[in-house]
């Protein structure tokens, strides 16, 4: 009895999905729903899944992190709000099936790094001042590390969990990645809608519906974002950032312009979405994690790979409208001094 009771026991253990405290390919793609709430600060197999699903289903949720942090959260509602889910607090079984339904193939899979991955050059340091910025040729990646992290919408933290002991500068190393797609295609959007007290920004199709989501991050009472509707003049894969001594950040001395070269650790990261009002922007970022958690300086920051999917998919002239809970004043909008293409 006790020989067949072990039995039945171990034959559980292997068909069984691994414990959400476990990380690796088969932790991650093997995850159920969680039958509780997830911890928003400790990496979770389950959270990482839904994650990837969000993010294939166009509800981004920021950086993979495997985190259900305020970023995940945002982009859940934002699912269940637009499919009309009911949900309380928890992930709900509903919610779990429908994310799952709208993609297919594994959430991580291997990704053997490529000569380009760790040619570089890399930048030694990425300087904290602005001004200190303006001599280097291009602003590149740190490391291999960042670079693969960011080709796969992920944290730093979350690659390093799922590949113990692996050397990302090695060519020809075969590592575990989040499996989302380097390119999007959106039906066209019609509008863009930020929201400045969620800090999130929507992409609507022709008939209303929502086609992609972000959480953004918005300007501070100091440097606001605008109010109204403004329209898209452009866009610019590879952005220069243009300083103007008229936006007289405390942390910039220098009382002359002068000009960042691009790269993904420009302070508007690697793609820039031109407004129609003088200086303002939606933008990527060097810091992807701080996304809709810090303010930015008046423009719309998205991580750079959500600032691409919607740049690729947006024309010039569609409305952007910005949404407040109380509209600001038009003599504290013209208090902001006027500002150079992009200042993030």
């Amino acid at each position: 009895m006790m020989r067949w009771m072990l039995g039945a026991v171990m034959s559980l253990w292997f068909i069984c999905p691994a414990p959400a405290g476990t990380l690796d390919a088969a932790a991650v793609n093997d995850a159920v729903r969680p039958g509780k709430q997830p911890s928003a600060d400790k990496i979770n197999a389950s959270v990482m899944k839904l994650q990837v699903l969000l993010d294939r289903a166009q509800f981004s949720p920021g950086q993979i992190d495997g985190k259900l942090g305020e970023n995940a959260q945002k982009a859940l509602r934002a699912f269940v709000e637009q499919n009309g889910i009911a949900s309380d607090k928890g992930i709900a079984p509903e919610l779990w099936d429908r994310l799952s339904a709208a993609s297919e193939g594994a959430a991580v899979v291997d990704y053997k790094i490529t000569d380009a991955d760790v040619k570089g050059p890399f930048l030694k340091k990425l300087p904290a001042r602005l001004e200190d910025m303006k001599s280097l040729e291009a602003l590149r990646y740190t490391s291999p590390l960042e670079g693969l992290a960011e080709k796969f919408h992920m944290s730093e933290e979350l690659l390093k969990a799922l590949n113990p002991g692996k050397a990302f500068d090695k060519a020809g190393e075969t590592i575990v990645v989040a499996n989302v797609p380097a390119r999007r295609e959106f039906p066209r959007i019609a509008r863009i809608e930020i929201d400045k007290t969620r800090a999130t920004l929507k992409a609507f199709e022709g008939s209303g519906r929502l086609v992609a989501f972000y959480p953004a991050s918005i300007g501070s009472p100091d440097r606001p974002t605008p109010t109204g509707t403004l329209k898209v003049t452009g866009t610019d894969e590879q952005p220069i950032y243009h300083y103007n001594p008229a936006y007289k950040f405390r942390s910039v001395k220098s009382k002359r312009p002068f000009d960042i070269k691009p790269g993904p650790n420009n302070p508007v990261g690697s793609y820039w979405i031109g407004l129609s009002a003088q200086g303002y922007g939606i933008h990527g970022t060097a810091e992807p994690d701080r996304v809709s958690k810090t303010a930015s300086h008046g423009c719309i920051r998205l991580t750079n790979w959500d600032a691409r999917a919607l740049g690729e998919n947006v024309k010039r002239g569609t409305p952007v409208v910005f949404l407040d809970v109380a509209t600001e004043s038009s003599s504290k909008q013209q208090g902001r001094p006027a500002a150079s293409r992009a200042s993030n």
